[in-house]
């Protein structure tokens, strides 16, 4: 949700999105430099696209250069994404998402949904048009914030009736042992909340944890 407030907040207040830019060839950095200038985006650092699929001792970690520069967005260039750049990727996605888009020669449908699947809000196939840069930033920053942003609405979504089956499960055992009513097992529940500053589905976890043990 960090991620989702920052680019928000960015975008609000007009500030520069950081780029880290995997490229492997000078011509189109210098020419992915010109476009973006005068932008609301700037280039952070470029690695080399080859040494981050190296086995040798050149090899360069992607996700130990993301963790460097903290970038707000990821922009790949590469001729094909090997695996060991998808399972990055799917790292990154997982622990620090961010949007990521990604150019390639290499198109087809089973391609792209494994690259959708790693975590990349965006993927061009084909000759770079440097025109369309920027709108494709700009796609990829509202896809990734909306895809979040719903992500997070079903994360709590789900926390919510995961704690209202945990409250109804406790006071079905209190109604059962204690003899309650339904409405004095919930009372009871929410007073031992409120004596000992938690919440009512704390106190239920708490209930349904030492009848499992008793």
């Amino acid at each position: 949700m960090n991620s989702i407030k920052k680019l928000s907040q960015q975008s609000d207040t007009k500030q520069k999105y950081n780029i880290l830019l995997i490229e492997h060839e000078l011509c189109k950095r210098n020419n992915l430099v010109k476009v973006l200038s005068g932008t609301h985006y700037e280039i952070c650092s470029v690695l080399n696209s080859s040494r981050l699929l190296s086995d040798g001792p050149d090899n360069v970690s992607l996700i130990k250069e993301v963790e460097k520069h903290n970038p707000d967005i990821l922009v790949i260039d590469v001729e094909f994404p090997k695996k060991r750049m998808l399972e990055s990727l799917n790292y990154i996605s997982k622990y620090s998402p961010k949007p990521i888009v990604m150019f390639s020669e290499q198109e087809g449908t089973d391609l792209i949904n494994l690259l959708i699947k790693s975590g990349v809000t965006a993927y061009v196939a084909g000759e770079t048009d440097f025109r369309r840069i920027k709108s494709i930033l700009d796609t990829a920053i509202a896809r990734f914030v909306e895809h979040e942003t719903l992500k997070h609405e079903l994360a709590l979504t789900k926390n919510k009736l995961s704690n209202q089956r945990t409250v109804e499960q406790a006071k079905l055992l209190l109604m059962q042992n204690k003899d309650y009513s339904e409405r004095e097992a919930y009372h009871s529940m929410r007073k031992m909340a409120m004596d000992n500053g938690q919440k009512v589905e704390d106190v239920a976890k708490n209930i349904l944890s030492l009848a499992a043990i008793l």
